[in-house]
């Protein structure tokens, strides 16, 4: 590694005042994890190189979101080869999708993932109708168990994961274990099926067999064409918000903060993960404008990475989640309230790790912010 180590990649960014997708030359230096930017149609410097702390070597891919100062910077290829040498080989997506019967357990089996070094780069909790579970197990189609596998798969919510990794499409499966979570409980004891599967087919997850397999499954969940794939699980109804921040989701607490809430016996009925745009995150804020100091910190750091939205439901599910989440403030909930969600999670005011809805009136809109709004 040279003592100046440097990767280059080039970015697209949508500039909506322009209607515009700009085309961007991306350097990241690894050595103070400084960022520097040129236009690429104008030959000219958009960005000097400036010290960004929140970019992190793992996050550069081809194929995933950034985020650099409040743009949303889609990376489409490589800037040399070099870098794609270097971050390109071994990288691979692949689906991991929690099965019906694990839906429970989907914060441990996300906090295997993530504990596993791979990341997350899209997550959506679906329903399948029949036609649809069908046509993604179609090359089952033939066998004898394809009925009860159907029957099984469209009898509740899954959870269908973008997972990225070195060798992900192998390495997931070893993670996975064997099919029948029996064997896998003899043989690969700390295995995702051994710990979470009863049987061959309740057996906790699904995991891609080759790389042609997953970019056929991920299409079908997320397709590329910016389609909605299979619907959201959303209720919108006696229901409450939360997002777990960006700041928390990229320390790798998103796993845990599920296991929480659903150890706490709140029903988590829908959520999604999803990058926003500045205009998004402002709008999703507005309540806020003008009425709390913090309002452009807080705009800035819903937009910084990805965040996991969560429909909440339970008998008064407004006042209930909101007082489990505990004040704004984390360090004022460590002394008061130190069970809470904030308490335990977050880290200040603006990464408090959850955001939840503050008046009851609100709560459905806001769901229904993230649920029928931005995921249309």
């Amino acid at each position: 590694m040279s003592e100046e180590d440097r990767y280059v990649f080039i970015a697209e960014w949508y500039d909506p005042n322009a209607a515009l997708q700009r085309r961007y030359q991306l350097i990241y230096y690894t050595k103070d994890q400084s960022v520097e930017m040129y236009d690429v149609k104008n030959h000219r410097i958009f960005l000097r190189r400036t010290k960004y702390e929140e970019l992190r070597k793992e996050d550069l891919f081809v194929g995933n979101k950034i985020n650099v100062f409040s743009r949303l910077l889609h990376l489409i290829d490589y800037g040399d080869q070099y870098t794609a040498r270097k971050v390109g080989s071994k990288k691979e997506k692949t689906l991991a999708m929690i099965k019906p019967d694990a839906v429970m357990k989907m914060g441990s089996i996300i906090e295997s993932i993530l504990d596993s070094g791979f990341l997350i780069t899209k997550a959506k909790m679906v329903l399948l109708s029949r036609a649809e579970a069908m046509d993604f197990y179609r090359e089952h189609h033939s066998k004898s168990f394809f009925n009860d596998l159907i029957h099984f798969m469209t009898s509740g919510p899954i959870v269908a994961l973008e997972v990225v990794g070195d060798d992900a499409v192998a390495s997931w499966r070893k993670l996975l274990g064997p099919t029948n979570a029996g064997i896998a409980r003899s043989e690969s004891p700390e295995s995702i099926r051994a710990r979470f599967g009863t049987d061959g087919t309740k057996n906790a997850a699904h995991g891609s067999d080759s790389i042609a397999s997953a970019a056929r499954e991920l299409e079908f969940f997320f397709p590329s064409s910016g389609g909605p794939g299979p619907k959201n699980t959303a209720k919108l109804t006696d229901c409450t918000c939360c997002i777990i921040k960006p700041h928390a989701v990229s320390e790798g607490l998103t796993g845990k903060i599920l296991n929480d809430i659903l150890s706490t016996g709140f029903e988590i009925s829908a959520m999604q993960m999803f990058t926003m745009e500045k205009a998004n995150a402002e709008e999703f804020y507005e309540i806020y404008k003008g009425v709390v100091a913090e309002y452009n910190e807080m705009v800035a750091e819903l937009c910084c990475g990805p965040c996991v939205a969560l429909e909440i439901r339970d008998a008064d599910a407004p006042k209930r989640f909101r007082e489990y989440c505990g004040p704004s403030d984390p360090e004022i909930a460590r002394h008061l309230r130190p069970r809470t969600l904030r308490a335990r999670f977050g880290k200040n005011k603006i990464k408090n790790a959850v955001h939840c809805t503050d008046l009851p009136e609100d709560s459905v809109l806001e769901v229904q912010y993230f649920f029928k709004i931005l995921d249309s």
